[in-house]
């Protein structure tokens, strides 16, 4: 019995259909991660910087327990789809303003447990999508609105175990927080820390009335732009007038000297 066989100019046809039938290449996984489909868990590793070789669709980055001290720009591959980056118990201090580029998808962000204690607006702005940032013990003392404003989709935002400092500079943000409660989480938890007879006060505990000396002492844009005016003029119109009364006092004096001589016999 014969057997079949491909014929010879057949099988060049045949190749690039095998080629399409060929199971996909497996995902991309540092080795230092443990992954499963759109998932990289790569937390209590001891890496200092983020790993370059994960999947482009990877949706859940988990990094947390790492020694990682620094983001900067670019920090991490193209990650379209990525929803949920995790990062708490590291020890970051710094976040340059382009370390989140490429990351518009993420829906959550843990910075919790670090060492943060100052966040710049263009940190956040690639973050279109951002409905839940937990940035809870940290190092922060204040926190410009301008920071949160950044975020249009933010939901759920997590700021305990801060030490806050309740000054006058806190204004801006007690008024945020006021405006927003059903963003902010765990109220309560928003204690100061400085000055120390307001030490462990929530801070959502202040009424406006707590602000008033702030306002009565503090200048707006307008009064500083009034005084930066008005102070040269003033000054140069100073000079004219002494200038003119000391005139005045040595013309006095001389035609006093004059009649004086015009009386002498």
């Amino acid at each position: 019995m014969g057997c079949w066989g491909v014929p010879g100019p057949v099988l060049p046809l045949l190749l690039p259909l095998l080629l399409l039938l060929r199971p996909p290449p497996a995902a991309a996984c540092p080795p230092a991660c443990r992954c499963a489909p759109g998932e990289a868990d790569c937390s209590e590793r001891g890496l200092r910087q983020v790993p370059w070789s994960l999947s482009s669709n990877t949706s859940a980055l988990r990094l947390g327990y790492n020694f990682i001290t620094v983001l900067g720009p670019r920090s991490f591959p193209p990650l379209p789809g990525l929803r949920l980056l995790s990062l708490p118990h590291n020890r970051l201090e710094l976040i340059h303003g382009r370390a989140l580029v490429g990351l518009g998808a993420l829906q959550e962000l843990d910075l919790s447990n670090n060492y943060l204690s100052v966040l710049t607006p263009e940190i956040f702005l690639p973050l279109t999508s951002l409905a839940t940032l937990n940035l809870g013990s940290n190092r922060l003392g204040e926190l410009e609105p301008v920071v949160l404003n950044a975020l249009p989709q933010l939901q759920a935002l997590f700021l305990q175990d801060n030490p806050w400092v309740c000054s006058c500079d806190i204004l801006p943000l007690w008024r945020w927080l006021s405006y927003n409660r059903d963003k902010v989480r765990d109220k309560s938890l928003l204690l100061c820390r400085v000055p120390e007879q307001l030490n462990k006060y929530p801070i959502m505990a202040f009424g406006d009335e707590s602000f008033r000396q702030c306002r009565e002492t503090s200048l707006s844009s307008e009064h500083y732009i009034t005084f930066f005016i008005i102070g040269p003029f003033s000054f140069i119109a100073s000079i004219f007038f002494c200038t003119f009364m000391g005139s005045v006092v040595v013309f006095y004096h001389n035609l006093h000297r004059e009649s004086h001589c015009w009386r002498r016999p």
